[in-house]
């Protein structure tokens, strides 16, 4: 009998701690020295005029260009990420019920097939699966896509889902609008897996831009400079053609033939999104 209440005891308490709110306050993912607390992934290796030169990804915590390093930048460190492959640092920590925020401003470089077109980079959230499951490079994830001109813009990466109340502006485009009608965007999807952004609220290039991710169950709201982008909601993910929800995951952030610098990248968890960012 003793025992039986012992255990029971043991469940009551585990259910208390189950319904206590998370910690509050926030947790810095960059410590400015190092990249402690993140893993880095490349995808095959490609030449700088964007050739394949290997069908075998660099894999793993394998950097031997430093694709990814910390460097002095405006009198502080921060993480250059020189776009020169394919890849991203990885969080070794998953998160769900979250507000992320980091800063980022656009460097010179452009790479390979990238020459001549957009800077480009992104934040994919909710990663989860295998290293190189898009492009040989991303884990599946939701992305919140860091483009010149195109911050704040949606892309399902390798068989992640999101309904978004969109207008349908052209044959193959849609524009988050919070009024319209609710679309789900899939690489499955006749609607395919973009969805644009509402407005721009990008600042020049070689100015510091900030990025707030709110993200509570299954919706998500892009944030740019303070103005929203974009509210996503039902995030999941399609296997074997059956849809499961996608909450909780690592976060990853994009070498995509661009060079790019993050800075204060800071995360803290969240139990319900400000009413006024819903709007």
């Amino acid at each position: 009998m003793k025992k039986i209440k012992f255990i029971s005891l043991i469940i009551i308490a585990f259910s208390v701690i189950a319904m206590l709110p998370p910690e509050k306050g926030w947790r810095n993912l960059f410590n400015g020295q190092n990249l402690k607390g993140w893993d880095t992934y490349i995808a095959p290796p490609i030449d700088d005029e964007g050739k394949l030169l290997s069908s075998k990804p660099v894999g793993l915590n394998n950097d031997p260009q430093k694709v990814f390093s910390v460097i002095r930048v405006d009198g502080e460190n921060v993480i250059r990420i020189s776009g020169q492959q394919w890849g991203a640092i990885i969080t070794k920590n998953k998160y769900s019920n979250f507000h992320l925020q980091l800063k980022f401003k656009w460097g010179n470089l452009l790479w390979g097939q990238k020459r001549g077109k957009k800077m480009d980079s992104g934040i994919l959230y909710f990663s989860t699966g295998a290293n190189g499951a898009d492009a040989g490079a991303w884990m599946r994830s939701q992305e919140f896509q860091v483009e010149q001109g195109n911050c704040g813009d949606y892309w399902g990466v390798a068989g992640a889902a999101e309904d978004i109340p969109a207008n349908k502006i052209n044959d193959s485009n849609y524009v988050f609008n919070p009024n319209g009608k609710m679309i789900n965007f899939s690489a499955s999807s006749s609607n395919g897996r973009h969805c644009l952004k509402r407005g721009d609220n990008e600042y020049p290039a070689g100015t510091w831009n900030t990025l707030d991710l709110y993200c509570m169950g299954d919706t998500s709201i892009h944030v740019v400079n303070g103005k929203v982008m974009m509210v996503l909601y039902h995030s999941a993910k399609v296997i074997n053609g059956h849809t499961v929800p996608l909450t909780r995951g690592k976060i990853q952030i994009q070498s995509e033939g661009a060079e790019i610098y993050y800075k204060d990248i800071r995360i803290e968890p969240i139990i319900v999104i400000p009413k006024t960012l819903m709007k």
